[in-house]
């Protein structure tokens, strides 16, 4: 945020509105690039980036590939169940959306639930368990609490 409101209470309603940093004029250039230049480095290690080539899709040391149907870690093949690749694959094609997880019981086990049923955070603690590196602090497959799941990528 860069702004001429300097006053402390500015500078803490700005970052708890969801600033990632609070600037106040006038300011130097260099300090501009220079906190520019330090977000960029946060960012770029706390999420793993998701790329693309066709129907092959990669994050961290991961390959998923949708047409063949074939998960890679570390060049190693992942054993899934086809349930698991398809909540896999809907999680990376709508990656960064929430899902909660009425929606994944429709979308990729086709049925509509009315009850209360723990198959969803099952298989998604499955999945956590094979594609990432700690699986007890994931950083790709991530709870969104109250609302249900979402691929950060």
């Amino acid at each position: 945020m860069l702004t001429a409101r300097g006053q402390v209470v500015d500078r803490v309603l700005g970052l708890k509105l969801g600033a990632d940093d609070y600037l106040t004029k006038p300011f130097a250039m260099m300090e501009l690039l220079a906190r520019i230049e330090a977000l960029l480095r946060r960012s770029a290690v706390s999420q793993p980036a998701l790329r693309r080539s066709g129907d092959v899709y990669r994050f961290g040391s991961v390959c998923v590939d949708t047409r063949r149907t074939v998960v890679t870690r570390d060049d190693e093949t992942v054993d899934m169940s086809a349930r698991e690749f398809k909540l896999l694959r809907y999680l990376i094609e709508h990656s960064g959306a929430t899902l909660s997880r009425d929606q994944l019981l429709n979308e990729v086990w086709g049925y509509n639930s009315m009850t209360t049923t723990r198959t969803v955070d099952v298989h998604i603690s499955s999945l956590r368990q094979k594609v990432e590196e700690d699986p007890r602090h994931p950083k790709s497959i991530v709870t969104v609490h109250g609302f249900g799941y979402k691929f950060v990528g």
